[in-house]
């Protein structure tokens, strides 16, 4: 059996897009295919297309919609690697980058004008987000020339507008009703902000976890030493959060885990933030995770307003192992936009081959990739 697929890439994660129709045809469950796929369980995923990091074992199922007010529908698939696991409880911003890009070279959008809007729904969260690729003169560029941090290579642009994110998880920004909580952890309070918008995210204070705020290049060897005291946190929260009814059911997900500091003598970010995936740190920054502090930034009460502080911002800049990302607000057709911009690219156009039957409705199957 073989399934077409795109490998592309969208901010600084990398995943597989397959479009609904195609994994349709085997039958066979997705949380029961991806897996095998991708080639877990195992640490390097060596017999199948996934990365063997968080940041490179995700997948981006499309179509495109049938509502004559959303362009594309897609829902985003976090393959586990040492687990033959699929969480489905979140969307990933940087994957997200993907779909806009994907519909316009595939023939779904046709370009208009210099930038073209692309509408599409996560259908992990509901979530609509607005993609603007620049395409001059009404075309993609022959080369793309658009950079960011934490790629050492030119993408397209893509903005993504977050419509309204507050609450698309939970029902609230602040799931519990208050801007900051104690989590009793390890035999000690830890005083955080839980947040929902774009992805639910929970706020520790660096200093809280005996971070030098002002070696932000150092964070990430004494982060490392404390990621179960950071899971357990995560763990809670999820409870509290109202995401598991225990700490043992919390997905791997959600919430995400992010650390902040203000920055010290830096005029070139508002904040410092480590941001959690997968239970290690982030190489650069979960964009969902980055659209919750934003709008937590905005807060008053939350440790992220503490850092902040009053003054009002269009623009909130975060400062990441691969550099400052800026996330942007503005008010559209009547509603809250707030967004970051990303670039993307496809990497190959693939045919995946499945090595062994799946399921009771797949038979004769062949799963290594040929990219």
């Amino acid at each position: 059996m073989n399934i077409q697929a795109e490998w592309m890439r969208g901010g600084t994660s990398k995943c597989w897009v397959f479009e609904t129709d195609h994994l349709d045809l085997t039958r066979i469950s997705l949380d029961e295919l991806l897996p095998r796929l991708f080639g877990s369980p195992d640490q390097r995923q060596i017999d199948g297309v996934g990365g063997a990091t968080s940041t490179t074992s995700k997948a981006v199922i499309l179509h495109q919609s049938a509502d004559p007010d959303v362009d594309v529908e897609f829902t985003f698939a976090q393959v586990g690697i040492e687990e033959a696991t699929v969480d489905w409880g979140s969307n990933c911003g940087n994957c997200s980058a993907v779909v806009g890009l994907y519909a316009i070279e595939n023939g779904w959008v046709a370009p208009q004008g210099d930038v073209t809007q692309i509408i599409t729904r996560n259908t992990n969260t509901k979530q609509i987000i607005v993609q603007l690729v620049d395409t001059p003169e009404g075309a993609l560029p022959i080369v793309p020339q658009a950079h960011m941090p934490g790629v050492a290579s030119a993408g397209y642009k893509v903005g993504l507008g977050f419509k309204d994110p507050a609450g698309m998880t939970t029902g609230s920004l602040l799931p519990t009703g208050n801007a900051a909580d104690s989590l009793s952890v390890d035999g000690r309070n830890w005083t955080v902000s839980m947040v929902d918008a774009g992805a639910p995210v929970v706020v520790i204070r660096a200093e809280d976890l005996g971070l030098d705020a002002g070696r932000y290049g150092t964070w990430t060897g004494d982060v490392e030493r404390q990621l179960d005291t950071l899971e357990k946190i995560r763990r809670e929260a999820a409870v509290r959060m109202g995401l598991a009814p225990t700490t043992a059911q919390a997905a791997r997900a959600i919430p995400k885990v992010a650390i902040a500091a203000a920055p010290a003598d830096d005029l070139e970010s508002d904040i410092n933030v480590m941001m959690l995936s997968m239970g290690k740190p982030h190489p650069a920054l979960a964009i969902t995770g980055s659209i919750a502090l934003s709008l937590g930034a905005r807060t008053p009460g939350t440790v992220l307003h503490s850092i902040t502080g009053e003054i009002p911002r269009a623009a909130l800049r975060l400062r990441t192992p691969a550099g400052v990302i800026e996330t942007w607000s503005e008010k559209r057709d009547g509603s809250m936009l707030v967004g970051v911009d990303r670039t993307a690219r496809s990497i190959a156009s693939s045919i995946i081959h499945l090595p062994e039957t799946l399921g009771s409705a797949a038979e004769g199957s062949l799963a290594s990739a040929s990219y």
